[in-house]
């Protein structure tokens, strides 16, 4: 049975993703401003978002600050998504706290409409955001990591304010709300800290902010070194650390723990700031048990064997990167790979990148509506030259079917939101699982 507060989430999914800021400033106005009573570090970019915010929480939290983390979507619980030190929030904190953003939300309606405006409805994103704001200010964090929803400029995290913003990386997605080329969608990406020329309220200018950036070619860096000019913010470009060592296989993950260690540094060490400063060797003895889930991630049997291969790429940019990471771990290694897509994805692509790697496909979907049909994802398949070895819904019983017919690791792969009911299913059979066995289900707003 649904809480009253997952109840008026849930009556918030029917507003979709709109992009502004004007809805959960006024809620932050009714609710005391909570955003504004620890310090915030953004994360936008394309892809590489989650995994760098995940690594920069720990390592701050390593060096004794007390962490917020805020990502999206979620695997398996809405809890996931609102974290300190590691701890997702309490069923009754979060309950409790979607309330309070109701009250708050209902207040403020009331009165736009005593002038005459229309009714205030906050989307599920705004109210999510709003509610972890509460959360952090009551526990007194330090600091907390901002993973942004989508964009930036517009992006609901963005009334936080942070003084710093990294960016992981550019590649066309929401063109349609972002702009068409890679260059608008940089500008709004670095638009989180604010926009040249532009009062922005909460946000501000520029004035002794940073970006931290990452994945950009010559060009898209040039243009951002401009944009952080003409807002007056300095600009730092990581090398990076390929000396960094990481439970999640791949070069790009290495990326983007070198973006998370330079952030930590330009944090920890800013002038204005007391206590602990950065410990290289510290930070990266933190990374190296800290395990994105999901993303490139292994998990091993009693024999210690890896059984599965989990990789949420869920675009033809991100399957680029897994199917480089399987050829410089497991050169020449076909699998048999489990996979589900969304409607919205560029399946063609996605497939031809990934043929030359699977012996055997085995196509499935969950129940929500955004997923492809089995039959599509066979035809596409085959025409590939591939051969598909099963279909069917996910369920335990097919799961455990595909990892009983492949002879070693089983790939699984193609949406994050299959990635999560995998995680699921799976929770109580692999200890690399064990941070989800107490989270019970919920929605997440693109179902």
């Amino acid at each position: 049975m649904l809480s009253d507060g997952m109840k008026y989430l849930e009556t918030r999914l029917m507003f979709g993703m709109v992009p502004g800021l004007d809805s959960t400033r006024m809620i932050c106005d009714a609710l005391g401003n909570p955003e504004r009573k620890f310090k915030s570090i953004h994360v936008v970019g394309t892809n590489g978002k989650g995994s760098t915010s995940f690594y920069l929480a720990g390592i701050l939290q390593a060096h004794g600050l007390k962490a917020g983390l805020y990502t999206s979507p979620h695997l398996v619980s809405l809890r996931e998504r609102i974290r300190v030190d590691d701890e997702p929030i309490s069923e009754a904190d979060l309950d409790r706290l979607l309330l309070q953003v109701k009250q708050a939300a209902e207040s403020v309606s009331s009165a736009q409409a005593a002038l005459g405006k229309p009714a205030l409805e906050p989307t599920f994103f705004e109210v999510l955001t709003v509610a972890a704001f509460l959360y952090y200010a009551e526990k007194g964090v330090d600091v907390a990591v901002l993973e942004a929803g989508m964009g930036g400029r517009l992006d609901s995290t963005a009334v936080a304010g942070g003084g710093m913003a990294v960016v992981t990386g550019i590649g066309l997605e929401h063109t349609e709300v972002l702009g068409p080329t890679e260059s608008a969608i940089l500008r709004e990406k670095m638009g989180v800290l604010g926009v040249p020329g532009e009062a922005s309220g909460v946000v501000g200018d520029g004035a002794g902010k940073a970006f931290v950036l990452g994945g950009l070619g010559p060009d898209l860096l040039e243009e951002a070194r401009e944009y952080a000019t003409a807002l007056g913010a300095s600009i730092v470009v990581p090398e990076v650390r390929t000396e960094v060592k990481l439970p999640n296989l791949g070069r790009h993950y290495v990326e983007n723990a070198s973006l998370s260690l330079k952030a930590a540094e330009l944090f920890l060490n800013a002038p204005d700031r007391a206590g602990k400063r950065y410990d290289d060797a510290l930070s990266v003895k933190a990374l190296a048990t800290r395990s994105w889930a999901g993303r490139m991630q292994l998990l091993t049997g009693p024999d210690g064997n890896v059984r599965v291969i989990l990789d949420g790429a869920h675009n033809s940019h991100a399957v680029r990167r897994l199917v480089q990471t399987l050829d410089e771990y497991y050169p020449g290694q076909k699998f048999h790979c489990l996979f589900g897509a969304l409607k919205d994805k560029d399946l063609h692509e996605m497939l031809r990148l990934m043929m030359p790697h699977v012996s055997q496909w085995h196509v499935t979907r969950t129940p929500y509506t955004r997923f492809r049909e089995l039959s599509d994802l066979q035809t596409e398949i085959e025409s590939l030259g591939g051969h598909v070895a099963s279909a069917g819904e996910m369920s335990e019983t097919y799961i455990q079917g595909t990892l009983n017919a492949s002879e070693g690791p089983l790939l699984i792969t193609g949406s994050l939101y299959l990635i999560g009911s995998v995680v699921q299913i799976l929770k109580n059979d692999f200890d690399g699982l064990n941070f989800f066995k107490k989270l019970a289900p919920s929605v997440n707003e693109n179902h």
